[in-house]
């Protein structure tokens, strides 16, 4: 059995992907925020508050991959 040669990287739309990616984690930590207002648990707080800074670091991670993303479609 014959292998087909492996499809060329296209990377056109990753821009949009990853922008895509940082207006859904927003919205998650907007949603989080929200329900903040309604938990009584201590726990739950800080469970919130820790996912949340998980986001923070993520969306500066994806930010930083649609500059180099960005760059490279430049080229």
């Amino acid at each position: 059995m014959a292998w087909d040669k492996p499809n060329p990287d296209d990377r056109s739309d990753n821009v949009e992907k990853l922008q895509g990616m940082v207006q859904h984690t927003i919205e998650n930590m907007d949603q989080a925020e929200k329900s903040m207002a309604y938990t009584d648990s201590e726990e739950q707080l800080q469970s919130i508050q820790a996912k949340n800074e998980c986001r923070r670091e993520s969306l500066e991670a994806f930010r930083n991959e649609i500059k180099d993303e960005a760059n490279h479609t430049k080229q």
